[in-house]
């Protein structure tokens, strides 16, 4: 299968020197400060960001969800209108909203888009962040209630009336009028947890941008899952790969090195004590792995070839890069890409001028090596 490339929507706000956009709470950041950045995350820069991503051939951009973010289904919503064919990835938290409101709202726009959506499963890896939604269930708990969250939505898009009573949630005679597109679920997690529930559920299960051996590891034990669940998969169909990363690519190394040193360049140890801090509150697995590959340490951030550390020194969530030239970039992700990831969910500081660099840089590169999806040439 070729490489699916996704770019990603800053909808807590752009900087081209602000590393630490991201460092209060939760996966793929949040703020503290109300969108005090360089580039406030408006419909007018998120179309910018969009509108490039599409011309470069990335198929589509993940948009997150936190307190401290732009809601990602308005936001979107409002970019179909700004796009011709680019996909968004919204992610959302399962259970703070009914299952059949999320079915119906899916539904309506796979219609109103021709059919652009894809969602993003968060459970939610930090208590604080969930109470913040009026959510007081544990880890374990919201795992659970994800599971049958996924378990009516999916039955509601085959156009069943659905009676479900489960631990969680409850629907009596539910139905929706489904779309013609199901809308591909991603679900992302190191926990054990999260790989039993992508295992059944999902349609791609997401990594986070740790060394290729590790990465290897937890797709192997996705893979187990899905075999011991035989036929009780099938209705979800083969699961896919897909890896969060940063990138910083350059025609040279040199320059793209320079460039990462220039994004810690701003940081005090104050800045990066108080990050680390926050981070080692969370109770999600991905993002212990995310701050073990580091410890906090600005030296030896280079956790891998061409794999760096620096982002997870301020920011939750995704804490690794691709740094190196253009074609180290590409073997790099080639290299991942042979372990089973197919779809690549980038990004980098600017939004704008990274997608640029990468899409002018790297893009060509894979293209010629025959690496990626008709949608992602350019």
């Amino acid at each position: 299968m070729a490489i699916t490339l996704h770019w990603f929507l800053p909808t807590n706000g752009d900087s081209r020197t602000d590393l630490s956009l991201g460092n209060a709470v939760g996966a793929e950041g949040s703020r503290v400060d109300a969108f005090g950045t360089d580039r406030a995350p408006d419909l007018d820069y998120m179309a910018l960001v969009a509108s490039a991503a599409e011309q470069l051939g990335f198929t589509g951009a993940l948009t997150p969800t936190s307190s401290w973010c732009e809601d990602a289904w308005v936001l979107t919503a409002a970019l179909t209108q700004r796009t011709r064919r680019f996909k968004y990835l919204v992610a959302f938290r399962p259970g703070l909203q009914a299952p059949t409101l999320v079915a119906q709202a899916a539904a309506t726009y796979q219609r109103i888009s021709g059919n652009r959506l894809l969602l993003n499963v968060v459970t939610g890896g930090d208590d604080a962040e969930q109470r913040r939604f009026g959510d007081d269930l544990g880890k374990t708990e919201r795992y659970e209630r994800a599971a049958e969250f996924l378990t009516i939505f999916r039955r509601l898009w085959s156009g069943q009336r659905v009676t479900y009573s489960g631990k969680h949630l409850f629907v009596e005679d539910a139905t929706i009028v489904p779309a013609a597109t199901w809308p591909d679920i991603y679900l992302g997690g190191s926990s054990s947890a999260a790989l039993d529930v992508a295992a059944e559920h999902a349609d791609v299960y997401l990594t986070w941008g740790e060394p290729p051996a590790q990465v290897a590891e937890k797709l192997d034990a996705a893979r187990k899952r899905v075999k011991d669940l035989g036929a009780q998969r099938a209705a979800s169909g083969e699961l896919r790969f897909g890896i969060r990363l940063h990138v910083i690519s350059r025609p040279t190394a040199a320059e793209a090195w320079a460039q990462a040193d220039r994004l810690l360049a701003g940081l005090d140890p104050d800045q990066i004590r108080r990050a680390q801090e926050v981070q080692r509150s969370s109770q999600s697995e991905g993002q212990r792995r995310m701050t073990e590959l580091h410890g906090g340490r600005i030296d030896s951030l280079e956790v891998s070839p061409n794999l760096w550390a620096g982002v997870g020194l301020v920011r939750g969530g995704a804490g690794t890069a691709l740094v190196g030239s253009h074609e180290e970039v590409a073997d790099r992700i080639a290299e991942y890409h042979e372990l089973g990831l197919d779809e690549f969910i980038l990004s980098g500081y600017p939004h704008l001028e990274e997608a640029y660099a990468f899409g002018e840089g790297v893009v060509p590169i894979l293209a010629e090596r025959g690496l990626l999806t008709a949608t992602s040439e350019v």
